[in-house]
């Protein structure tokens, strides 16, 4: 197996290489397409990496990804399974592209703060102005007053 690469980003900005030997991975029987060899082949992937045993990350990395994450994780273990694919080789590709993602969004740092605006003074008018013309439409559908 190959070590994990994570392309650099916002929050890692040379990217991180997760070594190989921290990474777990783990084949079993797909219920998904694949007809006759569905029931002979453990095409299924299951990729897990322990965050807090993993040694690619730095102290500041592994708390950021452990609270960002902390509703996937298993403990301290992050999973990713995936039988989208027939074959075990692409669904092992996708396990290493989806648990990358995973890691590179959890990296990321949070965004700045949003600063309060109130709406200018031309946007309120033109909301006044586009519901008086609706009001206006309206009016005009309903059913004219007999004497």
């Amino acid at each position: 197996m190959k070590d994990l690469t994570i392309a650099p980003g916002p929050g890692i900005p040379d990217g991180v290489i997760i070594a190989a030997a921290d990474l777990t991975e783990r084949f079993s029987r797909s219920s998904g397409p694949g007809g006759q060899g569905v029931n002979t082949t453990d095409s299924k992937v299951q990729l897990s990496l322990d965050i807090a045993t993993c040694a690619s990350l730095s102290d500041a990395h592994r708390r950021r990804v452990l609270h960002n994450l902390r509703r996937r994780l298993n403990g301290t273990v992050l999973t990713v399974s995936v039988s989208t694919q027939r074959s075990q080789a692409r669904n092992r590709a996708e396990a290493r592209d989806r648990m990358a993602a995973l890691l590179r969004g959890a990296l990321a740092p949070p965004p700045p703060p949003r600063r309060k605006t109130k709406p200018t003074q031309g946007a309120m008018r033109r909301r006044r102005e586009a519901k008086k013309r609706r009001s206006e439409l309206k009016s005009l559908r309903r059913r004219p007053d007999l004497p």
